[in-house]
Formats: structure tokens, sequence, C-alpha cells
């Protein structure tokens, strides 16, 4: 079972609760709390992302950024767009931009597969299964 942590700042500017639906657009299960940098939480799974981005179909962006953001055997990270978690949707972006990111960490002993099952390789758009 992995762990997913997803954080975010909470900028002067913005709406704490705007913040907490961009977080809870992508990961509906998380438990949530406020700390003194922003918003964090933990989600039980990876369900309502893996479905996300097979409807956008973005499946090899979203195993590029896993893989991209491996840090050793059992770990990655990788940051979405606040904007557009918003409206429950998925859109990976660098680490610094100018409005924010989630920044999502992912841990699991078994991170290969985790990986291949959350955003499997593709051929001409179609998940191929190993």
């Amino acid at each position: 079972m992995p762990t997913v942590t997803v954080s975010c700042p909470v900028y002067p500017s913005e709406d704490p609760d705007k913040v907490r639906k961009a977080l809870l657009g992508v990961f509906p299960d998380a438990e949530i709390q406020e700390t003194q940098d922003g918003i964090s939480g933990v989600a039980g799974s990876l369900d309502y992302f893996a479905k996300q981005i097979r409807r956008q179909r973005i499946l090899d962006t979203a195993r590029s950024v896993m893989i991209k953001g491996r840090r050793g055997k059992q770990r990655t990270v990788f940051h979405l767009s606040k904007q557009v978690a918003f409206v429950g949707k998925v859109s990976f972006c660098e680490e610094r931009t100018v409005l924010g990111t989630l920044r999502v960490e992912v841990e699991d002993p078994e991170l290969d597969a985790l990986i291949e099952n959350v955003a499997p390789e593709t051929v001409d758009g179609e998940e191929v299964r190993i």
C-alpha cells in the first residue's frame, strides 16, 4: 500500500478553502491538515489520480514524470498545478511556479510495480500490459 503525501503552500492572496479544494480535487480521500507553511494531507490511494490520467489521456506523461521524480528505490516526487487541480484535473508542472504547486510524494516498497500499475506504458495511446 503506497503512502501518498500531498502538500502545498497557502499564499496570503489565496483562500485556504480553495487550496484545500484543489488538493481534494485530485486526491479526494486525503486527510488534510493545516500547517504553518500551508496545507498537507495523506491520501489512502492513487485511484482517482490514476483514473484522471487515463481520462485525460496523459499516461505517458505521468509515467515519465513519476520515473524522473524518483528519489531512491521507494520514493518519487512530482508537482501538480493548483489551479488545474481545483477543477479535479491533473497537470504536471515544475516545482517553482509563480502561483505554487501541489507537491506529491509517493512512497512504496514496490515503486516500479506501482508506477506500472498507475501509469503503464502505451502503444498508440493504448495501455500495454505485460
